[in-house]
């Protein structure tokens, strides 16, 4: 039986756990097989002095896209990943890409999520990046995984209670079947010390609450989104593949808070061991 291929364009980074530098390691570990195709390689994640390192230019990222389609990934994948996406060139020739492999592959799953920014700092990709994922990617998504902040930008509407989710949904303009999933809520029903993701797919509204962890690192959505699709390829549902997932994102963040680290610690004996169990 072959594994289960996801190919997965996002961010890399040299040191730290953002983009594929967090999302791979999970989907090897689950036994998925991973293509990953970076977006921009920087030296670390942005919470240090300095930055290094620049998004992939447009003609070279191309020619790794073309490379896919030279080994025939696009037409033999299960799922494809998109996440933190560095240039408007790089945002279209992604767009593309998605397009022509469910064109060529219409048992793939896209699972967008579409990095953009947070309540802090904001929005922190260019418009028109964001422009590109709201108007090209998310009408192309099975799946998407944005945050409450993600959600109000791409909308125009706030998200502060359960209602809100569902008139978002449309305002989207994601397939009918597709789902949504609202990762990190604090909304008006969700009860104290809880945040919750909630699943918005053609049978309606779902809510998956988890204790909120006072810890905010980079890379953490990569993380859980990484960590969805391992259990997505694994034979979980979507709703047991989302509590799976931050059940071990909020495992890997108190990790990290007990070692006092900048980064998600993706190397505990608990975490890896949860992954190798279908």
């Amino acid at each position: 039986m072959t594994r289960p291929l996801v190919i997965s364009i996002q961010s890399q980074v040299v040191m730290g756990h953002v983009g594929n530098s967090a999302a791979v390691f999970p989907m090897l570990a689950a036994g998925l097989e991973v293509t990953p195709i970076p977006t921009v390689i920087f030296s670390n994640t942005p919470d240090y002095p300095t930055l290094r390192g620049r998004p992939l230019p447009g003609d070279f990222f191309a020619d790794l896209l073309q490379g896919a389609w030279d080994r025939g990934l696009p037409e033999r994948a299960d799922f494809l990943l998109t996440g933190y996406i560095g240039s408007v060139e790089v945002a279209q020739l992604t767009a593309d890409f998605v397009a022509r492999a469910k064109a060529a592959n219409p048992r793939l799953r896209y699972y967008c999520d579409p990095v953009l920014g947070d309540e802090q700092p904001g929005l922190y990709v260019p418009q028109e990046i964001a422009d590109t994922f709201r108007d090209r990617l998310l009408p192309m998504a099975d799946i998407a995984s944005p945050n409450p902040f993600e959600v109000a930008w791409l909308t125009g509407q706030p998200i502060a209670e359960l209602a809100d989710i569902h008139r978002a949904a449309l305002a989207l303009r994601m397939a009918p079947q597709a789902q949504l999933i609202v990762t990190g809520c604090k909304l008006r029903e969700t009860a104290p010390g809880m945040l919750e993701s909630v699943i918005r797919g053609p049978q309606g509204l779902t809510r998956h609450p988890t204790p909120h962890l006072p810890v905010a690192l980079a890379g953490t959505g990569d993380l859980l989104a990484g960590l969805i699709t391992a259990a997505l390829g694994q034979g979980r549902s979507l709703a047991q593949a989302v509590e799976f997932a931050q059940i071990q994102t909020a495992r890997a963040l108190s990790r990290a808070a007990e070692l006092g680290t900048k980064e998600v610690v993706l190397s505990d004996p608990e975490f890896r061991t949860a992954l190798l169990r279908p």
